[in-house]
């Protein structure tokens, strides 16, 4: 099995790497590329006229070599596939508009198309797997209903989804933060009890799609990722932790999505409270410690190394919780 998900993450790399400067060109021929907001940050007025959708070419990639290598899944991986796909096409529309107009989807619109998928999703994993348990760590699994499991689920889905797409903006910042959560994903589907060894490969293969990205997406960046990867890879990550049992594991796994989401809410909160006074410079996050006089880059690194770590305490407390921690 570890053959398998080395030759997959591999071969996942080496076409990306090999069709995105066609892909790259063809967007630039076509249009579709990034207008920057003037809310942001001035220096990524330069950014202006970079290619994006970049993650349809992920999904693309993702899903025909899963079709192809294990050929028709089987049931319990057709929510993370039909996640990845689906979601994927919502952001590549909302992509389209804003390389268009400028504007993607109204949020409002985009929520209600999120929260239909994500019912839908959460539906899907609860009766394939009739799970009514959710477990806790260290503390083992507790009863849930299954209307409660399906609406905490989609949140989850939705959180998730969100949160990354929230992240994506920084040249390189949700790639590879989504490559820790992902392998830490990965371990966790192979140590399961039982394993889950075609979930472990797609986690592979998608590790492998986002590093031949991100060659092409560290500073300065040739392509974004785009609502089109960012909003379908958040929202498979959530289906993933579902269909581990890990869901409660997958805050503390994501957690630079969990800190990005959560700037944004309280920067919007305190400036209701306060009459119009800041609590960043600017949210998300990062953008306040660009405005500090951080570099792009440190930036970035510095967000990956507490996605390394996230990542590795979010593993540990699994195999903790499981009692396979020597």
């Amino acid at each position: 099995m570890t053959i398998e998900l080395i030759q997959g993450l591999l071969l996942a790399f080496a076409i990306v790497v090999i069709l995105m400067p066609p892909y790259i060109r063809l967007l630039r021929t076509t249009g579709f590329t990034k207008q920057i907001r003037v809310e942001g940050p001035d220096s990524h007025q330069v950014k202006h006229g970079t290619p994006t959708m970049g993650g349809l070419l992920l999904i693309a990639v993702v899903v025909a070599l899963f079709l192809l290598l294990r050929g028709v899944p089987e049931a319990g991986i057709n929510a993370p596939l039909a996640t990845l796909a689906g979601v994927g096409l919502l952001g590549a529309f909302d992509d389209y508009l804003n390389a268009k107009t400028g504007e993607g989807i109204r949020v409002r619109q985009k929520l209600i198309w999120q929260v239909v998928f994500a019912v839908a999703a959460a539906f899907l994993i609860q009766r394939v797997y009739a799970i009514d348990q959710i477990a806790v760590p260290f503390y083992g699994p507790i009863f849930v209903d299954p209307a409660v499991y399906v609406t905490f689920g989609a949140f989850a889905i939705i959180a998730a989804s969100n949160g990354v797409n929230i992240t994506d903006g920084l040249d390189g910042l949700s790639g590879g933060t989504l490559v820790f959560a992902f392998v830490a994903f990965l371990l966790v589907a192979l140590l399961n009890d039982p394993a889950q060894p075609n979930l472990a490969f797609l986690c592979a293969l998608i590790i492998g799609a986002l590093l031949g990205f991100l060659w092409f997406n560290v500073h300065p960046a040739q392509i974004f990722m785009g609502d089109s990867g960012s909003l379908s890879l958040g929202a498979t990550l959530a289906v993933i932790a579902l269909i581990t049992g890990q869901i409660l594991v997958l805050p503390l796994i994501g957690l630079i999505f969990v800190i990005e989401t959560a700037s944004v809410v309280l920067q919007v909160a305190y400036f209701k409270a306060t009459s119009g006074k800041r609590l960043f410079r600017m949210s998300p996050i990062h953008h306040h410690f660009e405005l500090a006089g951080w570099d792009e880059e440190k930036i970035t690194l510095r967000f990956w190394i507490v996605g390394i770590l996230s990542g590795l305490l979010g593993v540990t407390l699994f195999l903790a919780s499981i009692q396979r921690l020597e």
